[in-house]
């Protein structure tokens, strides 16, 4: 068999294979030898029908189109194991099959092309001596007193009020009810709409304008337990039923009893209660030593993606198309996945009209990922950088340690721990060999948007969730 390859764009190696006269007569022959035993002609027992009858009944284009399957099958599969061509993925036929049918013979050489994926070639220009700028977290001691205040209001206790009006921080009962107010053009003689699901009788809302819809708690503020007044107010747009999104609203409300929040104390006593610790201050070197850490985390979690996003503008490679959908396929299996876990139903939400929008916006975010991950495999090449066996035991054995009660695929875990751990020691030699400067937290905003917009792509499904079940 005759074989001649030739590079194509994509990562994609072309193939013009000749069949021999000899296999392409074969072929034809043992098509019509097969189909004689399987095919049923009235007045004919299987393996009895006549060759000439049996091309009458099928016609000849249709044994040579089962014939040709054959021959381009197993002619693209000899010449890639011939070539020693590492492919992946499926391969494709480059010429016509119609084309192909009214061109073959059997007993005459057959030539066709075809193509075939294969590993990307990377160029990585430059890994070393890499300049970027990353957002530096700081700690915020004041993050300890909000935790704790949370924790307070929490463990508050409610004490009825008497001999004063409402006002903010109270926590108001009341039956309200509630309409959609008449724009200028309405009708004035027309029945007010009922606002679906806008009333309530013994109602408990914590006077806080971010607890109701703007104007609800402001309104309720100043009243009287016996009062009774119209409240107007306003939803929010963009709003969760979106029917009402920026509409005005007027509320009945009657005030029926005020309540005072009456907060624990913070001392030895509130941190029993809230935590495992016995005094306050040992809570407090707690929380602050957790949000110390989240914040180191996320700034050099900051400088990592800094960091891949430059490296990613010296990498040169062309991606097959096997690989960028193989890992559009995995985006959304996982976000599948999250939604899945959240109580959502994942058939509902992956529609036949949807997948393809998904799949079509998903694809700057899997380049993104292919060319971070492509990158890091080739300075683990030119860097001899590996992981040991008892490095990726200890790990899965401190993960098992911590997981008693799961069931946990071993080798599987040995295989992403492998990774993960490959992926740390690579970036932790691209920091030390280049340079991230950091800067002020939210001075780098607008170039990170532009930066993460793939990702916001890949999560269109979890918005349209969000959309749909939301309240």
């Amino acid at each position: 068999m005759k074989v001649t390859q030739e590079k194509l764009p994509a990562s994609q190696i072309g193939l013009e294979i000749e069949i021999t006269p000899e296999i392409t007569q074969k072929t034809y022959e043992q098509v019509i030898k097969n189909l004689s035993r399987t095919v049923n002609i009235p007045g004919f027992r299987k393996g009895k029908v006549p060759r000439q009858v049996l091309l009458q009944r099928l016609g000849k284009t249709h044994i040579k189109a089962a014939a040709l399957e054959e021959l381009l099958q197993d002619g693209i599969e000899q010449a890639i194991k011939q070539e020693s061509i590492a492919a992946i993925g499926q391969p494709r036929l480059r010429s016509s099959f119609d084309d192909l049918i009214n061109s073959y013979e059997p007993g005459q050489p057959l030539t066709f092309t075809a193509a075939v994926d294969v590993e990307p070639e990377i160029n990585l220009v430059q890994y070393t001596g890499l300049e970027a700028k990353a957002e530096e977290i700081k700690y915020d001691p004041g993050r300890v007193d909000e935790v704790l205040e949370k924790e307070r209001q929490e463990l508050a206790t409610l004490i009825p009020v008497e001999g004063r009006s409402a006002q903010i921080g109270d926590v108001a009962v009341v039956d309200f009810k509630g309409v959609i107010a008449k724009a200028g053009g309405d009708d004035e003689n027309a029945e007010p709409e009922p606002i679906p699901g806008g009333d309530a009788s013994d109602f408990q809302v914590e006077l806080q304008e971010d607890k109701f819809i703007p104007g609800f708690v402001t309104g309720i503020v100043g009243m009287n337990p016996g009062d009774t007044k119209e409240v107007s107010a306003q939803f929010p747009d963009p709003y969760v039923n979106q029917e009402l999104a920026g509409k005005p609203a007027i509320f009945t409300v009657t005030l029926k009893e005020i309540k005072e929040k009456e907060l624990p104390e913070l001392n030895d006593d509130f941190a029993q209660e809230v935590s495992d610790f016995d005094t306050l201050e040992a809570l407090r070197a707690s929380l602050a030593e957790r949000y110390q850490k989240e914040a180191e985390d996320k700034t050099k979690n900051n400088q990592q993606e800094a960091l891949l996003g430059e490296l990613v503008k010296h990498i040169e490679v062309d991606l097959p198309e096997t690989l960028i959908e193989k890992e559009v396929d995995a985006m959304l299996t996982q976000t599948a996945m999250r939604l899945s876990q959240q109580g959502l139903d994942v058939k509902k939400l992956f529609t036949q009209d949807i997948i393809p929008q998904l799949r079509e916006r998903s694809r700057p975010e899997a380049v993104e990922r292919l060319k971070r991950s492509l990158g890091l495999q080739e300075v683990a090449k030119r860097e001899s950088i590996t992981v040991t066996p008892e490095e990726i035991q200890a790990r899965v054995t401190e993960l098992v340690q911590q997981y008693p009660d799961e069931d946990i695929d071993v080798e599987r875990l040995h295989t992403i721990v492998e990774n993960e751990l490959l992926s740390e020691k690579i970036i932790d030699w691209l920091l030390a060999n280049s340079t991230v400067e950091l800067v002020p937290e939210g001075s780098l905003a607008s170039q990170e948007s532009e930066i993460t917009a793939p990702e916001t792509e890949a999560e269109t499904i979890e918005v349209a969730a969000e959309s749909t079940t939301g309240e």
